[in-house]
């Protein structure tokens, strides 16, 4: 492992990190998914969850129950 050691000193860091444009590239990515989950966000909030045919059915259900009380 010893012998790897000056490998590591002749690579250039330049070529290693991936600078101003990587920088750049990974916040304008950041910033679309902040975007979408924003909106994802206000859509979600415009869902109705209930199932229509369940409110029927429970409709159906309470009228039989009231019409079996009268």
């Amino acid at each position: 492992m010893t012998h790897l050691v000056p490998l590591a000193k002749e690579v250039d860091d330049d070529k290693v990190t991936p600078g101003v444009l990587g920088f750049i590239v990974f916040a304008v990515m950041a910033l679309a998914v902040w975007g979408l989950m924003k909106s994802m966000n206000k859509h979600m909030r415009k869902v109705d969850f209930k199932d229509p045919e369940s409110d029927t059915e429970s409709e159906k259900e309470s009228a039989k129950e009231s019409a079996s009380q009268s």
